[in-house]
């Protein structure tokens, strides 16, 4: 559908007498997304890089406890992608939380929310390619290669492949999912199956005792779990990438609900179930930061083999999650780019189909990643990581906003509520707003890079007030 026929449809239904927002944005795409690409998106959403590299650090630190922060985030995360995916049955589109922001935020709320979700992903990106780095350092013959050499590599190899047709890059998430989703399932079969014969792992007696005899959930009280808090937000970055699908497939209303309604059982099983059984397997001190947890075990019951596989595993979702995020920045500056939000190029589009020139902006602050990995290979990580959370909070809030004013404006009977709906509006996005105000203050508890990155609060406002005033001149209606 063409912008002047996407604009047309707009004035037929208002004057039809309905508030209709149809974003240009949504124009020139494809729906080559089929049920079985957006279940598994949503999966891959689910299980990332924070789970697979992030979890070995944060088992040690917060222990078993661990399990009772992914649950209580995932549960947020579950809201927020339930309030998302009533927006998406409201009107799909492929702008998502910003061309919701613009209806219900104004153009402000939605430069806002698009740019917070661009340093989200570009910093998300250079996460993953450290994350790429580090999985291949595991293996001795590439134990020589710069750090920085190994991300830029990894980059170049996802831009190209995004930069194809979403249908290649549906394929990819499908079996990428495929591949996390079988490998967790092996691994917890194995967990299982050294927990019922009592196997020893490095020597060490499995099963519940090395919880109780290692202090417990809380081996180091309550604050170490809560200042994880800020990683583990950053393990369920992606939830919200299968709203940004929406808008490249066909029948959403019946694809999207039960893709994430999905969701909850999945972060129970792979998240909560994942860190238990590692608690019970080893003690949370014999993890590291620098090494899955899972490659961890798998090297420690004698299959050297084991680990490899389990490693060239980890790579593969550091690779979707860099996929993803070149995807998903892509559509959301191509919306802000129809309204003069983002520069003019980031609203280029393929032959086809594919917004190139919001892919290559991202790529080319993932370049600047590789850059941290030259400087400060040993600190990339942690530092991008905090970065990142400033986004998906700021993406998550805007979310719930965005919601709440819907919910008012059906209160009102300006619009009317589709059946599938977040339960519990709208205390359900009070509570969720206020707890992602408390992982801010978390991150300040916490010190060091993450108080840092709070105190650069003030400094990426001042970027966006000048952004909004250096580029409101160009600003136009993009319905």
């Amino acid at each position: 559908m063409s912008e002047q026929s996407l604009r047309q449809e707009d004035r037929q239904q208002q004057q039809a007498g309905h508030p209709a927002h149809v974003d240009a944005g949504d124009a020139g795409y494809s729906k080559s997304l089929k049920a079985r690409h957006v279940n598994m998106i949503a999966i891959g959403g689910a299980i990332g890089t924070g789970l697979f590299l992030g979890a070995g650090g944060r088992l040690k630190d917060a222990g078993p406890s661990l399990a009772v922060a992914y649950a209580v985030c995932g549960i947020f995360a579950f809201l927020v992608v339930r309030a998302l995916g009533e927006l998406v049955l409201h009107r799909p589109s492929s702008g998502a939380f910003v061309s919701y922001a613009r209806e219900f935020l104004g153009e402000k709320g939605a430069f806002v929310a698009g740019w917070m979700y661009f340093l989200n992903w570009a910093t998300t990106g250079v996460a993953d390619i450290t994350a790429v780095a580090t999985y291949t350092h595991y293996w001795g013959m590439f134990t020589e290669i710069p750090q920085w050499v190994i991300a830029l590599i990894a980059l170049a190899v996802v831009l190209t492949v995004n930069l194809i047709s979403v249908k290649i890059f549906g394929e990819l998430e499908f079996w990428f999912a495929i591949i996390k989703v079988g490998a967790l399932v092996v691994f917890m079969a194995i967990g299982i199956f050294l927990l019922v014969t009592r196997e020893q792992v490095a020597g060490t007696s499995t099963g519940p005792s090395l919880i109780t005899d290692h202090g417990g959930v809380f081996p180091h009280g309550a604050l170490p779990m809560l200042l994880v808090i800020q990683g583990v937000v950053f393990a369920y970055a992606s939830v919200e990438l299968v709203g940004v699908a929406a808008g490249e497939t066909e029948n959403p209303e019946k694809i999207m609900p039960k893709a994430i309604n999905s969701i909850m059982w999945r972060v129970g099983l792979f998240y909560v179930g994942s860190v238990v059984l590692l608690s019970m397997l080893l003690p949370s001190d014999s993890y590291s930061g620098d090494q899955s947890p899972f490659v961890t075990v798998l090297s420690k019951i004698g299959v050297p083999a084991a680990g490899g596989v389990m490693n060239l595993v980890v790579l593969t979702a550091a690779m979707s999650s860099l996929n993803s995020g070149l995807y998903s920045t892509g559509r959301i500056l191509r919306s802000m780019a129809m309204s003069g939000s983002a520069p003019k190029f980031t609203g280029a589009m393929s032959r086809t189909q594919v917004p190139y020139g919001g892919i290559l902006l991202t790529a080319f602050f993932c370049v600047l990643g590789v850059g941290l990995n030259y400087v400060v290979p040993d600190k990339a990580f942690e530092i991008v990581l905090n970065f990142a959370a400033i986004g998906i909070l700021s993406t998550w809030a805007v979310i719930m906003l965005c919601h709440l004013l819907f919910w008012r404006r059906a209160q009102a009977g300006q619009l009317t509520r589709p059946g599938y709906r977040l339960p519990g509006s709208p205390y359900t996005e009070i509570v969720t707003l206020g707890f992602l105000a408390s992982v801010l203050v978390l991150m300040w508890a916490d010190g060091g890079p993450s108080r840092l990155t709070v105190m650069a609060l003030p400094a990426i406002l001042a970027a966006l007030v000048i952004g909004w005033f250096a580029s409101r001149g160009r600003m136009k209606d993009p319905w």
